[in-house]
């Protein structure tokens, strides 16, 4: 992409709304702009690292047996009051008329919805187990929307479900989803700490929540530092035995501020263990057993030829809270700095002076070479200041910069920046690619 041709509007200034850093940077650096209360447009930048997110979440819910379907964000009322929920919910849910007086709502999760699709086509326990998911917006009405996407009213969510035939299968269920849900959070670049907690009107008996540690969190975490240095489960069998890899994470000790014994904590880990730290919830599990097949009559025929109610559970990821919630693990003072494997733009290629004929001859063989080696550039061809162009790269954190200008050229060198670290290494240029182009 050429930024000459690219709508990308930075600001200079921070803007006064903006209470944390996310939502800070992601205004500045034109990835977003608030069309109503916890309402965003989002604009292209922001909207290229919502995509990659959302990717990853896919590719990793594939990968554990889940089937993606796309569920309408308008739901009718005539499903939550079969469930039950429709009075219960409260005022988060946006509760809508169509022009012939029904009853309609915006979505704020899907349970109803997914368990209407099942009871329509799954009759026997032969089609299971099942897991359905949905990439989809999602509205809650927030009493007091603040932070940016970290706590808006209108959202991008993960939610899947699960069908099983009994208590063993949906709990093996949410163990596939509990290591998914560490392996997408680990390819995000995040340390991201699995503990217990409430199912709110979700409902259900076994839950957890899934916190990553952030200077900026919006709750104190208190955990053992062995769970933070865990790595992620990588490449399992997800039909086979996932209970120990759920175990050593479960029962390690982990709460937040709210449902914290401080006398617990002291007594459970050992002091050289301890760590308290701010955290960020990016991701909720449930198991809830027969809460909606029962009322709703999502049955199955049995092996024994008795139909019974489904076991079910649900699974979201904030698709798009995950967006501030990176920003708030990972930036500086200069800027964001993406993880590589969603970054808008992996490679930032800065010729230092448009319209130099040298300059800007290499910087076009830079950016046509790192295009056709599949990586991402941006090409700043504007004719903007030089500190301008490294302030705006830095803003907008490519892992990368590749800066080129007519004093290297002359020299036969050229520079490469790396966003993490600050550190800078001066190379030819066709080393520079060869560099770039297999990072």
């Amino acid at each position: 992409m050429r930024l000459s041709r690219y709508f990308l509007p930075v600001m200079r200034d921070t803007p006064a709304e903006a209470q944390i850093v996310s939502h800070r940077l992601m205004l500045r650096a034109g990835m977003i702009r608030q069309q109503a209360a916890g309402i965003y447009v989002w604009l292209p930048l922001g909207l290229r690292v919502l995509k990659k997110i959302e990717q990853v979440v896919r590719e990793e819910q594939n990968r554990a047996g889940a089937v993606e379907i796309l569920m309408p964000t308008i739901q009718s009322a005539d499903l939550w009051r079969e469930s039950g929920r429709y009075e219960a919910y409260g005022a988060e849910m946006l509760r809508i008329q169509d022009r012939h007086e029904r009853a309609m709502l915006f979505g704020p999760t899907a349970e109803e919805v997914v368990t209407d699709v099942f009871r329509a086509f799954v009759k026997s326990y032969r089609d299971l187990p099942l897991n359905l998911y949905n990439i989809q917006w999602k509205f809650r009405d927030e009493v007091r929307p603040r932070f940016g996407v970290m706590r808006g009213r209108e959202f991008l969510m993960k939610d899947a479900y699960s069908f099983d035939l009994d208590e063993a299968g949906a709990r093996a269920a949410y163990n596939r989803m509990f290591v998914a849900y560490l392996n997408t959070f680990a390819r995000l670049g995040l340390k991201a700490i699995p503990m217990r907690a409430d199912t709110g009107p979700i409902g259900g008996d076994l839950s957890h929540e899934f916190i990553i540690l952030a200077e900026t969190g919006e709750s104190q975490v208190f955990c053992d530092r062995d769970l933070v240095d865990m790595a992620a489960p990588g490449d399992v069998d997800f039909y086979g035995d996932l209970q120990p890899i759920v175990d050593a994470r479960t029962t390690l000790y982990a709460a937040t501020d709210d449902m914290h014994d401080a006398a617990e904590f002291e007594k459970r880990v050992p002091e050289s263990r301890r760590l308290s730290a701010r955290g960020i919830e990016v991701g909720h599990i449930f198991y809830f057993g027969e809460k909606y097949s029962k009322p709703m009559k999502a049955n199955v025929m049995g092996p024994d030829g008795q139909e019974k109610p489904v076991h079910m559970g649900s699974y979201g990821i904030g698709v798009s809270r995950l967006v501030g919630g990176v920003i708030e693990a990972s930036h500086d003072e200069a800027g964001i700095i993406w993880p590589e494997s969603i970054a808008p733009f992996d490679i930032a290629v800065v010729n230092l002076k448009a319209g130099d004929a040298n300059a800007d001859a290499a910087a076009e063989q830079a950016y046509a070479a790192l295009t056709k080696a599949g990586r991402d550039p941006l090409l700043d061809d504007t004719d903007a200041r030089p500190g301008t162009k490294f302030s705006t790269m830095d803003l907008i954190g490519a892992p990368y910069q590749l800066i080129i200008g007519p004093k290297g050229l002359e020299k036969g060198v050229v520079e490469i920046k790396t966003r993490k670290t600050g550190a800078r290494e001066e190379l030819s240029l066709e080393a520079a690619l060869n560099r770039l182009s297999a990072a």
